[in-house]
């Protein structure tokens, strides 16, 4: 069960040729590859690029009426050498996913396929989670593409641009027979626009056709005496054709502008961004026309040197806009300036941040130091008036065209706004409510009470927010199912085991092989917690081999539990309700101190929360719409019985357990709360019998559409409530003094 649905968008797949398709970048980038004729299509989902994953699955029923080929890969590095198809037949392929962190896990089959070349056009579109909101390291693909000698299309981020790139993409791939990498930012993949639609097309070479027609040829194999020989036809053949292809057919774009003597060049993906950063200074109007000449590059690897000196001669000075570091493009450009005996000054990172996103504010700031340096009367832009009217004035030639410059619109920010930092503290990320992983780490953290502190080893997933408050857990994060490896150096006889957590996804992308059967290989002593939540969640809750939901297209409910088995494991245990906190801990707990040999294993299932919110909800609505019964379960806190200590807060995190004032003037400290946001996993009150804290929890059932029975009992309940009440006030008015 994917994040969201796209049954409905992928309707518009099949537009015919001529109409206008809107839409957003993700929709528009599959509308665009079957525009292509591309024959098969892989990858592993991810941020930002997992509702591509999520509309190809959705598409599936249009893509077999194409003979188009989709598979979700096992993992990147799966979807990766499923491009060797395009090696030997002149078949297209297309493979996406998450990068940085998923081109380093491609990296060896990409290496190949980048060696021994491709004769169909292999396209390559990574998600580049880059900046804020990234979830990864902050490095760029652009040292692999280099690395590689991979071309690099970075588009503007439009419909247009981005539907255009891949079909260029496509062609540059096969004019050059090098695979293409096609970047699309965050803002790109999420970007809404139209564009005018072409035909879709059958492939023009199948894979059927070429399992028919098997063909060999071992120059494209990586294997001596071939590979010694395919460096010098990247340099001496690929390149060229390369630069051929990108200069004749216009990939890289030109800008006019006023100022004649500087000019900007920049990354097609920051176009958005640098337009917004010249309204503002005003030197750009809300249509895109920019008063500075700009040199923007679609395709950012290879750099087309013949165009850098055409845009560059003349000019006194230019700006280099290139997101992150090293600052690979402005190197390259200094070297191509300085060879042509081009004089122009180059400016890139002196007025630019180093490191970090450039968004609208740092490219207005270094823009804008530039042109203090370079060309000040740029800036003398006039006061914002309503309406403009020295623009107006200027249209009807009132007055002289040259005195009518935009208006500057500073960047501000309402004070009340500002002076929020100063009084809401900083929340950590966090589990989402009712999340089944809150009550590992919960038990986890009741362990250590008891055992000590133990060496944690992390993994990628939603789990790894484990190592935030309140849990505070976890040393190490290394990659994706990569949890057991990263400790696999603390396999050393001591009186502590090591702990080490993967999520199911993690297990089944990488998990199995290096985490467990090492772990088995080396005889490991360790604990390895094993995730099991149903879905790869942290990725938008897409189906793995062991989720229990019936996939039409994939086969699932293949157990973690025979895996690990066959793989030679012998302690494992299953725990089929990980908010038993009690039952967790004290498996953890027999984990951590028997005297079993070789590596302990516990698989601690229960279905995502948000994945089963989105699989009940519309069930319940239902079932309540048409007047049938239905329950819905509560949780709350008595605040007469609450002692106010907060310690079910310090062992869960929930966000929807809080706080509030008890309303007690003889309790000065606020009580727990839960809040309406409770979706009554029951986390709260397992932890707080656990951990033995306080009886203040309750369970209440929210029942729709009553029926006689439950009235009568709600009276019976109400009477005998009554009367309590009344025999307390009675005793409490006797004893009064």
């Amino acid at each position: 069960m994917a994040e969201r649905s796209f049954k409905k968008e992928v309707q518009q797949l099949r537009i015919p040729a001529g109409e206008e398709f809107r839409g957003e970048g993700i929709l528009a980038i599959t509308k665009a590859l079957l525009q292509s004729g591309v024959g098969y299509v892989g990858g592993y989902q991810g941020s930002p690029i997992s509702h591509l994953m999520d509309v190809l699955a959705d598409a599936n029923e249009i893509l077999q009426e194409l003979d188009v080929h989709f598979e979700t890969s096992a993992s990147e590095a799966t979807a990766a050498a499923m491009l060797a198809a395009s090696v030997m037949y002149p078949i297209r392929g297309a493979v996406t996913w998450k990068s940085t962190v998923g081109t380093n896990v491609a990296s060896d089959a990409l290496a190949n396929l980048a060696s021994g070349g491709v004769t169909g056009g292999a396209l390559i579109i990574i998600g580049e989670d880059y900046g804020e909101g990234s979830s990864i390291m902050q490095e760029r693909s652009h040292a692999f593409a280099m690395k590689s000698q991979m071309w690099l299309l970075d588009p503007r981020p439009n419909l247009e641009s981005i539907v255009q790139s891949v079909e260029d993409g496509f062609e540059l791939s096969e004019a050059s027979n090098t695979p293409v990498m096609l970047q699309v930012r965050i803002r790109s993949c999420h970007v809404h626009g139209r564009f005018i639609t072409k035909e879709n097309k059958r492939p023009r070479y199948t894979l059927k056709q070429a399992l028919e027609n098997p063909v060999r040829d071992t120059t494209r194999i990586v294997l001596p005496p071939a590979s010694f020989q395919h460096e010098h036809e990247k340099i001496q053949q690929r390149w060229p054709a390369a630069v051929k292809f990108i200069r004749e057919r216009k990939l890289n774009e030109f800008f006019d502008g006023d100022f004649k003597d500087i000019g900007l060049i920049l990354q097609g993906g920051l176009y958005n961004g640098v337009i917004r950063a010249l309204q503002l200074l005003g030197l750009a109007d809300s249509y895109g026309n920019s008063r500075i000449p700009m040199y923007v590059m679609n395709v950012t690897y290879p750099v087309i040197d013949e165009e850098v000196v055409q845009f560059c001669e003349g000019k006194r000075a230019v700006l280099m806009l290139e997101e992150g570091q090293p600052d690979y493009i402005e190197q390259n450009l200094h070297a191509i300036l300085r060879k042509a005996g081009v004089a122009t000054h180059l400016s890139g990172k002196d007025v630019l941040p180093m490191a970090g996103e450039y968004t609208t504010a740092a490219m207005k700031t270094g823009i804008e130091a530039f042109l203090k340096a370079q060309q000040p009367d740029a800036l003398a832009t006039h006061e914002a008036v309503a309406a403009d009217e020295v623009a107006e004035a200027a249209a009807a030639q009132v007055v002289p065209v040259a005195k009518a410059k935009p208006a500057a619109v500073p960047i501000t920010f309402h004070p009340k706004v500002k002076a929020l930092a100063d009084v809401v503290p900083p929340r950590p990320a966090g589990f989402c409510v009712g999340c089944p992983e809150r009550p590992i780490f919960a038990a986890m953290k009741l362990a250590e009470a008891d055992l000590g502190e133990h060496h944690v080893s992390c993994d990628i997933g939603c789990h790894l927010f484990s190592i935030l408050p309140p849990f505070n857990l976890g040393a190490t994060t290394m990659g994706y199912g990569l949890g057991a490896a990263s400790s696999s150096a603390f396999n050393v006889k001591t009186g502590k085991r090591s702990i080490s957590v993967m999520g199911d996804g993690g297990f089944w992308h990488n998990g199995l092989t290096s985490g467990i059967a090492n772990a088995v290989f080396n005889k490991n002593d360790g604990v390895i917690v094993i995730v099991d939540n149903y879905y790869s969640s942290a990725t938008g809750g897409q189906d793995i081999p062991s989720s229990r939901a019936d996939n039409p297209d994939r086969s699932t409910k293949n157990p973690i539990e025979a895996a690990i088995k066959g793989a030679g494991v012998k302690w494992v245990r299953t725990i089929d309700r990980t908010y038993d906190v009690a039952r967790m801990r004290d498996t953890l707990e027999e984990a951590l101190t028997t005297t079993t040999d070789g590596p302990k294993v516990i698989i601690a299932q229960s279905e995502c929360m948000l994945n089963r919110q989105r699989r009940e909800k519309p069930i319940f609505t239902k079932k309540v719409k048409a007047g049938e019964r239905a329950v819905k379960e509560r949780f709350g806190v008595d605040p007469d019985v609450c002692t106010g200590d907060h310690a079910c807060i310090r062992l869960s995190g929930c966000p929807s357990l809080s706080v509030k004032d008890s309303g007690d003037p003889l309790k000065e400290d606020p009580v727990a709360h839960v809040d309406s946001g409770c979706v009554g996993c029951g986390n709260c009150g397992e932890v707080a019998e656990a951990a033995v804290l306080c009886p203040s929890f309750y369970r209440a059932d929210i029942i729709h559409n009553p029926t006689g029975g439950d009235r009568f009992i709600a009276k019976i309940r109400s009477a005998v409530i009554g009367w309590l009440q009344r025999r307390r006030a009675a005793r409490l008015a006797q004893y009064a003094l």
